[in-house]
C-alpha cells in the first residue's frame, strides 16, 4: 500500500466518524434520509459511486484522478442514477411480493415485513432476481454510454449538457465485454446474490447498502475496462 491509499484510506475514515462519534450527526442523518429519500439516494450514490470509479481507475492506471475524468460530470450522472435505483427498489421490493402472492405463494406480502424466514428469503432473491434481469442491463448500458460520453468531451462540464450521441457510442461499445463479463457473470453471481441480502434488511438502509455497493461496482467495470484493453490488444 502506498503513501497514497493510506491518504484516501485517512480521508474516508475522517469522512464517517462523525457518524460514529457524533449521535446527532447520526440522528440527523436518519431523519433526513426518512424524510428525503430521494434526494439522499442522489447524495449517495454521486458520492460513493462515484468514489467506487476513483478507486477503480486507481486499479487501471495506478492513479485516482487523471486529466478528463470528469469527476463533476459522473458524480452528477451517478446522482440521477441513483434516484433510478431508489425508484427501482421502491417498484420490485413492493411489485414482486405482490406478484407472487397472486402467483399462488401465500403470505409472500406479508414475509416481507417479518423476521427473516425461508419464504422471506425466497421472496428477497426473486426481488432481487427480477430487478437484475429486467432493470440491471438497462441500467448498465445506459451508466455505459454516459461514461463513453463523458470522456468523448475529455470529461468537461459541457458534457452534461451536450446531447449523446446514443447510436455512435452504441454501434462502438465491445458487446462481448459486455454480454459475457458485465450481463453473465456479474449479475448472475454478484448482484442477485447481494442483492437477495440487501432486500432482507430494512428499507432505510437498502439504497445506503447499495450506493456502497456502488464502490464494488467501480472495482468491477475497472476489470472489465481491462479485460476490454486486452481482448483489443489480442485483435
Amino acid at each position: 500500500m502506498k503513501i497514497k491509499d493510506l491518504k484516501v484510506l485517512l480521508g474516508v475514515l475522517v469522512f464517517f466518524s462523525p457518524f460514529y462519534f457524533f449521535s446527532s450527526v447520526l440522528e440527523f442523518y436518519k431523519l433526513f434520509n426518512s424524510e428525503h429519500g430521494i434526494i439522499m439516494s442522489f447524495i449517495k450514490f454521486a458520492v460513493l459511486a462515484t468514489f467506487g470509479e476513483l478507486v477503480g481507475l486507481r486499479i487501471k492506471t495506478g492513479n485516482y484522478y487523471r486529466q478528463g475524468f470528469g469527476l463533476v460530470p459522473r458524480a452528477l450522472v451517478w446522482g440521477v442514477l441513483g434516484i433510478s435505483i431508489y425508484a427501482a427498489f421502491a417498484i420490485f421490493s413492493q411489485g414482486v411480493p405482490f406478484f407472487l402472492e397472486n402467483a399462488g405463494l401465500s403470505g409472500a406480502v406479508e414475509s416481507m415485513r417479518q423476521e427473516p424466514t425461508l419464504k422471506r428469503f425466497f421472496v428477497s432473491f426473486s426481488i432481487s432476481a427480477l430487478l437484475n434481469l429486467f432493470f440491471a442491463p438497462v441500467f448498465m448500458v445506459f451508466h455505459k454510454i454516459t461514461d463513453t460520453h463523458i470522456e468523448m468531451h475529455q470529461g468537461k462540464l459541457s458534457s452534461i449538457y451536450t446531447p449523446i450521441k446514443f447510436v455512435e457510442i452504441l454501434k462502438n461499445l465491445d458487446w462481448k465485454v459486455q454480454w459475457n463479463f458485465v450481463f453473465m457473470k456479474t449479475i448472475p453471481f454478484f448482484w442477485i446474490p447481494v442483492h437477495s441480502i440487501t432486500f432482507l434488511l430494512p428499507p432505510d438502509v437498502r439504497i445506503l447498502i447499495a450506493a456502497l455497493l456502488g464502490i464494488v461496482l467501480g472495482i468491477i467495470l475497472a476489470f472489465a475496462a481491462l479485460s476490454d484493453e486486452k481482448s483489443k490488444i489480442g485483435k
